[in-house]
């Protein structure tokens, strides 16, 4: 599989691996994984502990290309609301 690099260091794209949405390199943690946290207050000590295998500077860089490219993150934030809700909503009534 091809890697696609971006502007961010720590970022990139990788056809099969998330959709090939951005990724942290060398992992397989979604961009707006770490965007989700970084929402809900938390902070970059917070964000390592649930992520412990990542650098610092990592975390920070998937922080950065969100601030780039808030409306890509948040569009793709949005899809993995919507496809959890459907599978919960899907699981409620055994369907």
């Amino acid at each position: 599989m091809k890697v696609q690099t971006t502007e961010h260091p720590y970022i990139v794209r990788i056809p099969g691996i998330a959709g090939g949405e951005p990724i942290i390199k060398g992992s397989r943690v979604p961009v707006r994984a770490i965007v989700l946290h970084y929402k809900a207050g938390e902070s970059i000590e917070e964000i390592l502990e649930a992520y412990p295998h990542l650098p610092p500077a990592a975390v920070l860089d998937a922080i950065s290309y969100y601030l780039d490219h808030q409306e890509e993150i948040e569009a793709l934030i949005q899809e993995a609301e919507e496809l959890y809700n459907t599978v919960r909503f899907l699981q409620e009534f055994d369907l």
